[in-house]
């Protein structure tokens, strides 16, 4: 077994499934428990701190990313023609996952198997920044969940609280983040297809192009 020297990147090193996008791999950054918002360096692929949570609005579930994606052009694309609106542009980073489980998980840095069963359309000013709604696969209450729609509403009304609220600050005038739509596990896949795309085109090939150059 060919087992490797170093620790792997998180976005570049790990799989994002053999079945994705049915299934996927997801890297999680942050959980519930976390007073400190965690985000991947790109270079080193150490979790790093972001920013403390300053105010009340805690991640209501396991956060992270699907390996190997990318929110580019394509991704762009798409939300921009499904939302009827002016074209934006990805927000260059992989695709945001949260998912749901009934376990008490109290720490990330790690990778589960979970399935996609929708997702929110969301635009940060000018930018996609769609989120991936899935289950951890083999979850006992969760996983019997196949699309958003059979989600309780209550549940989705929390995930949207938290992703309209996370980047506001107190006295705004205006959110900085709006969600048109809540997209069901077959846009949910096309989402996914076409981050896979984006990162093999935007890049591995311009990393092939850079290096050879």
């Amino acid at each position: 077994m060919n087992i490797p020297l170093f620790k792997l990147h998180p976005w570049h090193g790990i799989t994002p499934g053999k079945q994705a996008p049915e299934r996927v791999t997801a890297y999680i950054e942050i959980v519930p428990t976390d007073t400190i918002k965690y985000e991947i360096d790109k270079v080193t692929g150490y979790r790093m701190v972001d920013r403390p949570q300053k105010f009340s609005n805690i991640v209501p579930a396991l956060y992270g990313f699907i390996p190997q994606t990318y929110c580019g052009v394509t991704v762009a694309e798409y939300a921009t023609t499904k939302a009827n609106r002016a074209t934006a542009k990805g927000d260059g980073d992989p695709l945001d996952i949260l998912v749901l489980t009934e376990h008490i998980i109290t720490t990330g840095d790690i990778i589960m198997e979970a399935k996609p069963i929708g997702g929110f359309r969301m635009f940060d000013k000018d930018e996609i920044d769609d989120k991936i709604i899935a289950v951890m696969a083999k979850d006992e209450i969760y996983s019997r969940y196949n699309d958003i729609s059979e989600v309780p509403e209550s549940i989705i009304k929390r995930l949207k609280h938290y992703f309209l609220t996370y980047k506001n600050l107190p006295g705004a005038s205006e959110p900085m983040c709006e969600i048109t739509h809540t997209y069901g596990k077959d846009e949910a896949h096309e989402v996914i297809k076409r981050s896979l795309f984006d990162y093999q085109k935007e890049i591995l090939e311009k990393n092939v192009m850079f290096n050879n150059g």
